[in-house]
């Protein structure tokens, strides 16, 4: 399935992170709340288009690992899979 987001759309599919210390201390679910999320960058727009009507590049690329604002982008569902669509701005970081 191809997904062709539009504008500055970001199509991310979420990585779980692991829930358990170094030492083996499970964390409970309500210990990261306000924690950014992981994802990894399946499908980007065009980007926005600026005052002039020029477009203004996307910052990431497909494949990219990224950290984002856990309540920034929606979550949808397809096929039984949860996916992420946000804006660019949703996004935080770029892990390299």
């Amino acid at each position: 399935m191809n997904f062709k987001p539009l504008s500055n759309r970001v199509f991310i599919e979420p990585v779980e992170e692991e829930k358990t210390t170094k030492s083996g201390i499970v964390l409970p679910e309500t210990a990261d709340k306000e924690k950014p999320m992981m994802g990894k960058v399946l499908a980007i727009g065009p980007g926005k288009l600026n005052e002039k009507g020029e477009r203004v590049p996307m910052s990431v690329k497909v494949g990219d690992s990224v950290l984002f604002k856990k309540y920034g982008p929606d979550e949808i569902e397809i096929e039984g899979k949860k996916y992420l669509v946000g804006d660019e701005e949703d996004i935080l970081a770029i892990i390299e």
